[in-house]
């Protein structure tokens, strides 16, 4: 199905995406608000940034479960304890395609987009089959008047 104004295939690049996922959490942060921010905003992880808001590691509901399944006190940990150091991450002129196959081969379900040093936002899976097959926030074709 091709829309009008529309690039076939759907939209070329990340920073075209309008992302789903602007979470982040500071390195400071107590991982109890880590956990009830998870929690509260529906997502599956978020970015881990330093005061400057550089990306440092990735935190995710799999590694708060992973702390209190160690018995380790939420309360006295903070997200930089907690996340994965990792630091995988694209920028918003990488392509779609490019992200998909970084999620897969690194089982990602969410990756940090860096703009000018600095996390801007995270895409997710669901973030990119919208881009890729064309679809905006709302369900509509991308390019419909």
């Amino acid at each position: 199905m091709t829309v009008q104004g529309m690039p076939a295939g759907g939209l070329q690049t990340v920073g075209q995406i309008v992302p789903t996922n602007e979470v982040t959490f500071r390195k400071d942060l107590n991982g109890m608000e880590v956990a009830v921010e998870l929690l509260s905003r529906h997502t599956p992880g978020g970015a881990v940034v330093d005061e400057n808001n550089h990306f440092v590691g990735f935190i995710s509901e799999i590694d708060v479960l992973r702390a209190l399944e160690d018995e380790r006190d939420l309360t006295t940990l903070t997200a930089e304890d907690i996340m994965v150091k990792d630091r995988i991450s694209i920028t918003d002129s990488t392509s779609i395609k490019e992200a998909v196959k970084i999620m897969e081969e690194k089982r990602l379900l969410n990756l940090p987009v860096e703009r000018d040093g600095k996390v801007a936002y995270t895409v997710t899976r669901h973030d990119l089959l919208r881009a890729w097959v064309g679809l905006g926030l709302g369900g509509e074709f991308l390019g419909e008047d």
